[in-house]
Formats: structure tokens, sequence, C-alpha cells
């Protein structure tokens, strides 16, 4: 066994056979018959099966390579999500060079479709896609990890116990991030934190930007960093479709001290994520950072976290959401959304808010508006921030 084969996403060659092996699993063929043929799949599992599992064979039985499964793949993304927003749009790709490899960190607000969109705006842009980072606690059942792996999905071991365990697999991970771009020039998506920022506060996780270097122990971490170019990327969405899920979890968490899930409740965020609406959709490409010698991973993480920030697309409900939010900082000189916004928009975000505040429970709203508050606070706080230094330094 090669030394990356238990984590790295699946080669040309293999996909062939990893394709047929999953037209054999009966766990995914009712998967997918249970969303494509839902009245069928109740009454004749058997038959959905089967007419799922004849029309996947004709659709990939040419298929022999990860970029040709892409292709046939590609519409369908194109329209999952025109169906579940009002409009996707990327900035920043230009500034980017095809030809040089990345490494692209992003906010984390949902679990498939934040690596789904980043892979989107490079198709569109003619960029290769890159190897997603995918955590195998989302990978419980054979074919998930066969799906995810057959799209250039490269497994995180956060299962393993023990410091020792711990340990070696980071080494792993770090070099196969390394040697996945500087050797195989191919690109890296990973988010800036495990798990989701659920009250919308992103933040970077500085143990991931150490994990970058520690398979080079012969490079400051500054060297570290910069060969891998790392690009901060703001994915905004304007509503979240697990907002309820996400304020719920939340008073959980603060009022008992902790949160278990549910058995399937990854599936349904997954499922929920990906097809519920989500409004306006926009990704922000950042240039490569460009760290300076002196620098460290906690000053990384924040010099990330202010890029991540101030490209973050904000909507009308980032301001009606703050306005009303009773732990905002006052003191920050946010405009109303009428000052920026048409009348046509705020009505709609006023009326997507009200209608979630319904079906929330009264005890969880703070939570549900916090999570459209807080990244719009991070813009507006940091934005005050460097204009208070601009001012001392003019001043000095």
């Amino acid at each position: 066994m090669g030394q990356f084969d238990d984590i790295r996403p699946y080669h040309d060659h293999e996909v062939a056979a990893v394709l047929q092996r999953l037209l054999g699993q009966q766990e995914f063929l009712g998967t997918i018959a249970k969303y494509s043929l839902p009245r069928l799949s109740r009454h004749a599992c058997w038959l959905a099966r089967m007419l799922v599992r004849h029309s996947l064979a004709s659709k990939v039985r040419n298929i022999n390579s990860v970029t040709g499964l892409q292709k046939l793949v590609a519409p369908y993304v194109d329209k999952t999500i025109r169906k579940a927003t009002d409009g996707f749009s990327y900035t920043g790709l230009e500034q980017l060079e095809q030809s040089q490899p990345c490494l692209f960190i992003s906010n984390h607000r949902d679990i498939v479709m934040d690596p789904a969109y980043v892979n989107y705006a490079l198709y569109l842009a003619g960029f290769a896609t890159p190897r997603l980072a995918i955590g195998d606690n989302l990978l419980q059942r054979d074919f998930i990890s066969d799906l995810m792996r057959l799209n250039k999905s490269f497994i995180v071991r956060r299962s393993v116990s023990g410091r020792r365990e711990k340990l070696q697999a980071f080494i792993q991970l770090s070099a196969y991030i390394n040697h996945s771009i500087r050797n195989e020039h191919s690109s890296i998506w990973i988010a800036q934190a495990e798990g989701r920022a659920k009250d919308g506060n992103d933040r970077t996780d500085s143990a991931i930007l150490k994990m970058f270097g520690i398979s080079r122990r012969e490079l400051d971490f500054a060297d570290s960093i910069n060969q891998l170019r790392l690009v901060p990327v703001s994915i905004s969405y304007e509503y979240d479709p697990c907002d309820l899920a996400k304020a719920r979890e939340l008073y959980i968490r603060a009022t008992t001290g902790s949160y278990s899930k549910s058995p399937g409740e990854d599936d349904a965020s997954i499922a929920l994520g990906i097809t519920g609406y989500k409004g306006r959709v926009h990704l922000s490409f950042a240039t490569p950072l460009q760290v300076a010698a002196d620098c460290d991973a906690r000053q990384c993480a924040a010099d990330i976290d202010q890029i991540i920030w101030h490209n973050y697309r904000l909507f009308p409900v980032h301001y009606l959401a703050w306005h009303s939010w009773q732990e905002r900082n006052r003191d920050l000189a946010v405009p109303a959304a009428e000052q920026l916004f048409s009348n046509e928009e705020i009505g709609q975000a006023q009326q997507y808010l009200q209608q979630r505040l319904a079906e929330c429970p009264q005890e969880q709203q703070p939570y549900l508006i916090m999570q459209y508050a807080n990244a719009l606070q991070n813009q507006y706080q940091q934005q005050a921030a460097t204009d208070q230094a601009r001012q001392n330094k003019r001043q000095a």
C-alpha cells in the first residue's frame, strides 16, 4: 500500500471499477431512489432500485476518469444550484494563475455545499478542480466514501484516538497536502476550522495552519505556508437552510453545556444544505497570502480571518438581523439596510427572517439572529479597527 492510499482520492484508472462497485450496492441505489423516485421507492423499493441502477449504468458506461465523471455531474450540480438559489457569483479568480496550484482555505457554513461551490466556481472559470478535505466522521457508509473519493475528496482522519495516532494522522495529512500541491500540482480545498461555524462567527483554527508544515520540519512556519500558496476564500450565503437546526444546537449547548447528535443528523443536514433555499450565494477568492518571516500560526490565522471577513458579501438579512440583535456592538457605525438596498430586497429579507423566527421557538430565536449578525459585526469591527489604526498613524 502506498503512503497515502488510505486517504487519497481515487485515481483515473480506479474510477470504472469503483462505479461498478457502486452499481452493486443496494444501500446506494436505495438512497438515490428515495430522492429521484420517492413514490415508487415507498411502494416498490426493489423496482425503484432496479430502475436507478439501469439509468446510472447507461450514464457511466464510458466514464473512466475523474474529469469525465465531473463533466457528467456538472449539469446536475448546475440544476441544483439554480433550483436552490437566486443566483451564484464569484470574484477574484482573475488574480490567480491557472497553472499554479493553490491551497484554498475558506470559512465553513455547509457540510457539502462549501466545497461544491468552490469546485463549481473553479470549474466555470476553467481551472482544474481542487482536491477536497473531508472528515471521516461523514463517511459512515462505504458508498458515501466511494462517492466522495471519486470527486477528488481526501480523508481527514478525525476519529482516531490516542495522542500518537492523532500525531501520525496529522503528519500523513500534512505530507499529502504538500505532495499534492508541490509534486502533483493539484490544488487543495480545506475549511478554516473543523466543523461548521454555526454561530456565523468565522474563525481560523491555528492548529490547521501548523498541520500544513508539520511534515516539513526543515522549513520555518512562514516558508511552509508561502510555498503552498494559501488563498483565503469567503463563502457568503444570503440565507442558510440549516439555520433553525443550528439555532437549536446553539441553544442546547448554551443551556446544558453539551450537544449530542442524533442518528442520521449529519445526513439530514447534508440533504437540507444541498436542496434548501439559500437566496444569493457569492464566493470571493483572495490573492495568495504572503506570510512575513516572523509570522506565527496565531498571527497567520488572524490575517486569514481579516481577509475572509473583509471579502464576505453582506446581504439585507445581515443588516436586519444585526440591528435587532441584543448582543450587538452598539459602538459600530452600521447603516440601516434601507440606506444600502432596494425596498424589494429589504422586503424579501424581512419576510424570510420573520418566517424563520415564527418557526423557531422563542428561546432559540437569539441564536438564529446571531448567525446572520456575526458576519456583519466581524466585518464592521475590522473596518473600524483599520480606520482607527490609520488615524493613529496620521497623528503620530
